[in-house]
């Protein structure tokens, strides 16, 4: 079934068209991801789709029984609307159902009125009427794995990784058939996000993703739509079949140009000598001639480089010395005005030429650990010692321009006319900025008028031309397009200096980062010798073996209890013909056993006598059910230790 389809659709940019004549459809289940550069047009293109933005021509139409969530790059939110609000601003029917349901179970704890009693027992069969409840086990489901707990919170106090989980969850949530996603990875954890790439690969919802994660293409989609020079291309299969085939397109196309430029070099000879265009054989050969020459011959993909002129480093890099930092941890103990560690007693010496990555949740203290060490912020305790020939540059996640109506070229001249290179070659700076792909018109537009991923890559360019031999990036790789990424990835791969970077990105994280800072909750920084993708192997691992020790150990101990049990009836049976008088202790034991055996058989027949009363509220038959079997593991226990005692 067709979810979605596209027919020439166009949308003008700054200068001149972003895409033009754009076609194509999204059937139930597809999952597909819209790459290419900064500055092409995606994330427009998804807010085209979604309804957000109107286009110049063309048209967007979505099957009325599909539905669309969208989840744009940067989540928009009533800052008083609590998290609830937030997630069940919906129009769909089964949302709010479930909505009221959840209300009216909250409502419970205070009493309810007839007619709330009344509306209760009513959602209660519709949901049963509809089959809702596996809906609504869903939606706890998500909300529980995000971590998403106090409902009450208004979005105003959270943070931009907690709104960012909101916002996915309110699209995970709706009762729609069809995904649209800008950026979904951006300002997630690492753990999350192995979780939302099992969640979308597992689903039957269809999808339609701009994501700079090639794990996450690799692992979720399979179909590729690429947007280039204004117009879009089918790629069937995932990221890594993507870049297999537009190898061979590429090859192809140069061959092409090949075999043209050898006609027409033979052509051209016969043209030099001025053949006879009155023939109409002549006359087609001249044509085709014409053509051959008008051919747009392949032009392949301008590599710009990250290379400037290397610091050398001292002996002394960055020592950090026994640093702690507490903050309150969590909405309850800001409240309470509690303090927990965010990083507790971390002490290390930084050599040249390390490369360490930091792995930790949201909120573990990840840029604050790099605010510290930049000096940003001063630790409660310890001390950080930077060396002499050490020279930061600091990448955070959110750039500030102090002043955006400044042209690229107006930028980058605030810091240096002229940049020097490694191999010693001296460049001006719009050349410079042609050298990381700000090229013509561009240099001449306000910073304001850039995408996220050009304003992002701009700052970076600043930052290198002062030669730094020491990079600390945080989060770097949110907004960047994939093809920045792997231009990066070979820049850090090649630097000499130190590198620190915090990155969800595993990919990235593998290939630049071979040894990782682990911020445990406990405000501790351990170790790990190894990529990213290896440490996520080792708690995957981990959690596994724990499950399976579990289980041994609840066999080994209900064995044991079997064979203690097996001893006593023995003994029991070999000392019954022996009378044997009780001690004081004992005999109260036993006769506090007989009480509460006889309370304990009472609250049964109470709990029998509900659960056979048809009036009985539905919800509370899961609390009752698990009071009955409690009341029953623990008369079993009495029971046994009356008959030993009797």
């Amino acid at each position: 079934m067709n979810l979605l389809s596209i027919n020439n659709l166009s949308k003008i940019g700054r200068e001149q068209p972003l895409f033009t004549g754009v076609t194509f459809g999204l059937d139930a289940g597809q999952k597909a991801a819209l790459i290419g550069k900064n500055g092409t047009g995606k994330s427009t293109l998804l807010n085209t789709i979604a309804g957000v933005l109107q286009p110049d021509n063309g048209t967007v139409v979505l099957n009325k029984e599909a539905g669309i969530s969208f989840l744009p790059q940067n989540p928009l939110y009533n800052q008083n609307d609590t998290i609830k609000d937030h997630i069940f601003k919906s129009d769909s029917a089964k949302l709010k159902i479930i909505r009221e349901y959840e209300d009216l179970c909250h409502a419970m704890e205070k009493g309810l009125t007839d007619g709330q009693q009344h509306r209760y027992q009513e959602l209660v069969d519709t949901i049963e009427k509809k089959d809702l409840w596996n809906y609504e086990s869903q939606i706890s489901s998500i909300l529980t794995t995000l971590g998403i707990t106090d409902m009450t919170r208004t979005m105003g106090s959270l943070s931009g990784g907690m709104i960012k989980k909101v916002a996915l969850a309110q699209v995970l949530v709706e009762d729609t058939k069809l995904l649209l996603l800008d950026e979904p990875t951006n300002h997630l954890d690492i753990k999350t996000i192995k979780w939302l790439q099992d969640y979308l690969a597992s689903t039957d919802r269809s999808l339609l993703m701009v994501t700079h994660d090639r794990y996450f293409l690799d692992n979720v989609c399979t179909n590729i739509y690429e947007l280039a020079n204004g117009s879009i291309k089918l790629y069937q299969g995932n990221y890594s079949e993507y870049l297999e085939k537009k190898e061979i397109e590429n090859q192809i196309a140069q061959n092409t140009d090949r075999r043209i430029e050898s006609v027409l070099r033979f052509e051209r000879d016969w043209l030099m000598r001025g053949p006879c265009a009155r023939g109409t054989k002549a006359k087609a050969r001249i044509q085709h001639d014409q053509e051959l020459m008008a051919h747009e011959k392949f032009k392949t993909d301008k590599k710009f480089s990250f290379e400037v002129q290397e610091r050398r480093l001292g002996g002394k890099v960055l020592v950090i010395d026994n640093i702690s930092k507490n903050y309150p941890k969590g909405y309850a103990a800001q409240n309470a005005g509690n303090t927990t560690p965010v990083i507790k007693d971390f002490s290390y010496e930084f050599t040249k030429g390390q490369k360490i990555g930091i792995f930790g949740n949201n909120g573990s203290g990840k840029s604050t650990l790099l605010n510290i060490i930049t000096g940003a912020i001063k630790p409660d305790t310890g001390t950080i010692t930077v060396g002499e020939n050490t020279s930061f540059a600091y990448y955070q996640q959110n750039p500030v321009f102090k002043d955006t109506s400044l042209t690229v070229l107006e930028y980058i001249k605030e810091a240096a006319e002229n940049i020097t290179r490694n191999d010693g070659k001296t460049l001006s700076a719009p050349r410079f900025l042609e050298e990381f792909g700000f090229e013509g018109k561009i240099q001449y537009s306000p910073v304001s008028t850039l995408s996220g991923g050009e304003r992002k890559r701009l700052f970076l360019v600043r930052l290198l031309i002062a030669n730094p031999n020491f990079i600390i990036l945080d989060e770097p790789t949110n907004d960047f397009d994939i093809f920045t990424m792997n231009i990066l990835e070979d820049f850090l791969m090649q630097f000499k200096g130190c590198l620190l970077i915090v990155s969800h990105d595993r990919y990235f994280m593998d290939k630049v980062a071979d040894t990782l800072f682990i911020l445990e909750e406990d405000g501790t920084i351990s170790g790990f010798v190894g990529k990213c993708s290896e440490y996520i192997d080792y708690l995957e691992a981990k959690e596994r073996q724990e499950l399976l020790d579990s289980k041994a150990q609840k066999a080994k101990e209900h064995q044991e209890e079997k064979t203690v049990q097996s001893a006593n009836t023995t003994a029991q049976a070999q000392d019954s013909s022996k009378p044997k008088k009780l001690s004081f202790k004992e005999q109260k034991e036993f006769e506090q056993l007989e009480i509460d055996i006889e309370k304990l058989e009472n609250r049964k027949s109470e709990l029998d006598a509900v659960m056979a009363n048809p009036d009985t509220d539905f919800s509370k038959i899961g609390d009752i059910s698990k009071e009955y079997d409690e009341i029953n593991k623990t008369l079993e226990e009495k029971y046994a230790r009356w008959e030993e005692l009797a």
